[in-house]
């Protein structure tokens, strides 16, 4: 369980849907929920894949979230059913080694990574039987953290049906962690601003150690979420992987040019702090010392004095075995550069200035244009929709979230935030008979809200 007390603000907001979860429950299994865990989705308002690097990301929860009403008893069992009839039903044995098939990512195997991640936490040997029923109002593989939100949502409900104590930090990393079972190589953004979030706020969230500060958004602006309609899942295919690879390689490469024991280096942060450089001169070292062209893997070998046996053991993860070529020079000169850009838009908030607004906007631009032309996790229909967003009125708007489809963050002045909503929705979703269909849950404002929580049934 966590130790702070539950957002009665937010609970009070969801009646409805905490009523219906309850009705649904009460058909599903005969019996009354004795509690309920809400995980918030998030939106990474700058800073994109470099929370594996090691780099402090910059993201705020949403009201979007994931809700779990849930039974403990002795049946032996934990019996898994979701309100969404496409997903099905799952049960499992308490005294069982929990099963997770990272090559068929369904939605239990998300949440039995939350699971599994509290009971090896605790050395838990048989858990406690329970009956859960999970809803959910984040739209799916659509870079707002749903997937990350179900495994959150399941290590706060195992903590609650198995009376274990645990802070909010120590969760976020073990969820973190937990997650790697399904096969994403991630870095811990989604999983500590779903605890750490804080309502009212957005977060600076830093690595090793986890903290959270606080980020004062402008008052002049809000931000708006935009969904392309086309799905991503990170973890049913190998894209994601793919980059914290190339990721990896660089690290080593960038280590080794500076005869350093890149055995010793994971992540490109590490580089720096060894070096005791700043983000500009890392950014020249890439240019000095990684050339643009692709890598082969015999380059990388002899470069590194390793066998083609250590590369594939050792750099490359299960699903990124069948990739000839690695273009390290555009990836760490992405994650360099977007590290920058968090740290600067942190700045902005925190100072204030007269023309803050247009600052962070052209950041949020500079970041897309980056995750699209160095990082390459854009797509057609998040380009054109972050576009649109511009000539709509936005100040600034970027892809959020793995990329690859999913959604664009934009900020846009408050008052021309109607303006944008209709124009948007003129645009790219009611030209089109499937984006219009889903228009409704595609396009919203947000606003920071606070993190997982508890909710005990009286």
């Amino acid at each position: 369980m966590l130790s702070e007390a539950t957002p009665e603000s937010y609970w009070s907001k969801s009646c409805f849907l905490l009523e219906a979860l309850k009705d649904t429950f009460e058909r599903k299994f005969g019996v009354s929920p004795i509690f309920y865990v809400r995980a918030p989705g998030r939106v990474n308002l700058i800073g994109e894949h470099i929370d594996y690097c090691g780099y402090s990301v910059l993201p705020m929860a949403i009201e979007q979230s994931i809700l779990a009403a849930v039974s403990v008893n002795s049946s032996g069992q934990i019996r898994l059913a979701n309100t969404d009839a496409q997903y099905q039903d799952y049960m499992v044995s308490c005294s069982a080694d929990i099963f997770i098939d990272r090559n068929n990512p369904k939605w239990h195997y998300y949440f039995l990574c939350g699971v599994k991640g509290v009971q090896e936490a605790f050395g838990i040997t048989e858990l406690a039987g329970m009956s859960c029923v999970v809803d959910g109002t984040i739209p799916p593989s659509s870079g707002l953290s749903s997937s990350s939100a179900l495994v959150c949502c399941a290590g706060l409900v195992t903590l609650e049906a198995n009376q274990k104590y645990m802070t909010k930090v120590a969760i976020a990393e073990i969820c973190a962690k937990c997650e790697l079972y399904i096969g994403t190589e991630g870095g811990g953004m989604d999983q500590s601003i779903c605890f750490l979030a804080e309502a009212g706020t957005a977060k600076l969230i830093e690595f090793q150690p986890l903290r959270a500060l606080d980020v004062k958004l402008p008052n002049g602006a809000v931000f708006v979420i935009s969904n392309c309609c086309l799905e991503m899942n990170k973890a049913a295919s190998s894209y994601f992987n793919i980059r914290v690879v190339e990721c990896r390689i660089a690290t080593k490469m960038l280590a080794k040019a500076r005869g350093l024991d890149f055995s010793r280096f994971l992540k490109l942060a590490q580089v720096q702090t060894e070096l005791k450089a700043s983000l500009k001169e890392m950014l020249l070292l890439v240019e000095e010392m990684l050339h643009v062209e692709p890598y082969s893997r015999e380059e990388i070998c002899k470069v590194l004095g390793i066998t083609m046996e250590q590369f594939s053991a050792d750099l490359l993860s299960d699903n990124t075995q069948h990739l000839t070529q690695f273009k390290l020079h555009q990836r760490a000169k992405h994650v360099y550069g977007e590290a920058a850009r968090v740290l600067h838009f942190k700045s902005v908030c925190d100072s204030e200035p007269a023309d803050s607004i247009q600052l962070l906007g052209e950041l949020m631009n500079q970041s897309h244009i980056s995750c699209r032309d160095l990082y390459e996790c854009s797509c057609p229909q998040l380009d054109q929709l972050v576009e649109i967003c511009l000539k709509s009125g936005a100040v600034g708007s970027r892809l959020t979230g793995a990329g690859w489809g999913g959604c664009a963050v934009s900020m846009v002045p408050r008052e021309r935030v109607e303006y944008f909503l209709q124009a948007v929705r003129d645009a790219y979703y009611l030209c089109d008979p499937l984006r219009a269909a889903m228009e409704k849950q595609s396009l919203f404002v947000s606003k920071p809200v606070g993190g997982a929580a508890v909710l005990l049934e009286h």
